[in-house]
């Protein structure tokens, strides 16, 4: 199988699998696997029925498809033999232990599951068990106004990208090669707003001038990945309140905000958790012999 590397312009090799992959984890989404690519080396190839994400010669992360229909067998064959897979939705473990149990062998990995939140929680604050949270958008209000969120467009583009470089300033990017790759990401990504099909987001203004953003995209009819939010420091409730606009302003149709794994650091578990999720996208690690 021959893997290249991820181009915009097939785009729609890239739609049509994902149409038909059971499960939609924001790590598959073009956006992610388009801005990550290089600090992950990521590649994909197909030559059947499924679209294989390559990793490097001796790591893959699950294909895109139809993983019902598809024939495992035939599938495997034209890949490394044992086979090492990472970011495996739960889903397609299920699949493959009915289809290939005795070639299996499955590890779970915590910090790749993805959090799910109830869009209706994050857009009201409502109850006990997010008082605090309330508490800081309500400080932010009092302190800078009602929040004047602006849907980010080609014209508000250049504001996210000056805010992106002065956050990655205060937080010395050049320091830490994942922020220099979530950097590099961002740059990509919005460098090529108009190309990605879907891609939403916002951005939140003190005094007409940017001071935080959150950038997303639906994964499905009900769902939207959250891919970056940042926000300066010296605000009280920037985040809190940039995170509730963001979920303010989604369609009516979406039920569900995806935001994403901790990565097993325990700071950003803990602030993902504060937020009180509804469930998780859980993931595995997968041995195939």
């Amino acid at each position: 199988m021959e893997f290249t590397p991820i181009r915009l312009t097939e785009k729609t090799q890239h739609a049509a699998a994902w149409a038909l992959t059971p499960c939609h984890s924001i790590d598959y989404t073009l956006i992610n696997l388009f801005g990550w690519q290089k600090y992950f080396d990521l590649s994909w190839g197909q030559e059947k029925t499924l679209l294989w994400i390559r990793q490097s010669p001796d790591l893959f992360w699950a294909p895109l498809g139809d993983w019902e229909a598809a024939d495992w067998d035939l599938e495997l064959s034209l890949l490394p033999s044992p086979l090492e897979l990472i970011r495996v939705p739960e889903a397609l473990v299920t699949i493959l232990t009915e289809r290939i149990p005795e070639r299996i062998q499955v590890k779970e990995t915590r910090g790749q599951w993805e959090y799910l939140y109830a869009k209706t929680d994050l857009a009201t604050l409502a109850g006990r068990n997010f008082h605090k949270k309330k508490n800081l958008c309500n400080s932010f209000v009092k302190a800078y106004g009602e929040p004047d969120y602006r849907p980010i467009s080609d014209n508000i583009v250049e504001d996210v990208l000056a805010l992106e470089d002065e956050w990655c300033q205060w937080h010395e990017c050049e320091g830490s090669k994942s922020l220099q790759a979530e950097n590099t990401a961002i740059n990509l990504v919005l460098s090529h707003w108009s190309d990605f099909s879907g891609l939403l987001g916002g951005a939140l203004y003190i005094d007409d001038r940017i001071a935080a953003f959150s950038i997303g995209e639906p994964l499905d009819a009900t769902s939207i990945g959250v891919h970056y939010e940042k926000g300066l420091l010296g605000f009280k409730g920037i985040y809190q309140t940039i995170n509730r606009e963001f979920a303010i302003h989604c369609p009516d149709t979406v039920q569900i905000l995806n935001r994403a794994q901790d990565l097993d650091e325990e700071g950003l578990r803990a602030a993902k958790t504060s937020y009180n999720p509804c469930g998780y996208l859980k993931k595995y690690a997968v041995t195939i012999q």
